[in-house]
């Protein structure tokens, strides 16, 4: 690690279990995914680092591909990241692990520079300890072609306030969905959805929602109202962050 007189930007590329953690962002008084990261790119580095993060994920959510960016005076060549990232996963807790470190253009940012997000939510149609803590257990039976017609509805729309928590400091409410689908694999329903940009809350009240309809509790023609009408009270429930995963980050 050689110091210079001007930064450079890196890269993080890791992975998470969001159980123990209020989620990514630091909060006093709360244990967090930045706030854990940073102490130990603090203390390994021996220099204050601060990381920014692809965005918000809220307390449970998990991450299999989470990107964060930071600063530093000191030149990290190929070698250099591969120790630190050596170096990050003896230090962090098994909840944590640091895939890969690599500069990066100073303009490029981990946040603002994504063009898209892929998130995934994990349904279990049967009771297994093994998966517990990553999916939500639901044992009725759903009728996934009717999801999946409501799936093609999203991509109609491009104001999504009806699935957004409310009274967030959100400046806008749109969303491009560029893919969203469900699909059944063995005993586990997992939808999968991408997007330029997510709501706070937006993946799990569209899941709460669709899981409605493939009860046949909502109709399609309900779903389509529900969007237009732009209230979140409409909407179905939020269902649980522990079957939420980030699974990747377009650049």
């Amino acid at each position: 690690m050689e110091p210079c007189n001007f930064s450079y930007r890196y890269f993080v590329e890791l992975a998470y279990n969001g159980s123990p953690f209020c989620g990514w962002q630091i909060q006093s008084n709360a244990v967090t995914v930045q706030g854990t990261l940073k102490e130990a790119f603090s203390r390994i580095m021996r220099e204050p680092v601060s990381l920014k993060g692809c965005g918000r994920t809220d307390t449970g959510v998990h991450a299999k591909k989470y990107v964060a960016h930071f600063d530093s005076e000191i030149f990290l060549n190929e070698q250099d990241c591969q120790d630190l990232c050596r170096k990050l996963n003896s230090y962090l807790r098994e909840s944590i692990a640091v895939y890969k470190i690599y500069q990066v253009a100073n303009n490029l940012h981990a946040r603002f520079s994504a063009i898209s997000r892929t998130y995934e939510y994990v349904i279990s149609l049967e009771k297994n300890p093994l998966t517990f803590d990553f999916s939500y257990p639901l044992y009725d039976n759903l009728d996934v072609n009717q999801m999946n017609e409501a799936c093609k509805i999203l991509h109609e729309y491009t104001d999504f306030t009806c699935f957004s928590k409310s009274h967030t400091q959100t400046k806008t409410n749109f969303c491009t969905i560029q893919k969203a689908i469900w699909k059944r694999e063995k005993n586990t329903l997992i939808f999968t959805i991408q997007a330029n940009r997510f709501l706070r809350n937006m993946v799990r009240a569209i899941v709460g929602t669709m899981i409605e309809v493939g009860q046949h509790k909502i109709s399609l023609d309900d779903f389509r109202r529900i969007i237009e009408n732009k209230n979140r009270s409409e909407a179905g429930l939020s269902v649980p962050a522990k079957g939420l995963f980030l699974i990747n980050v377009v650049y």
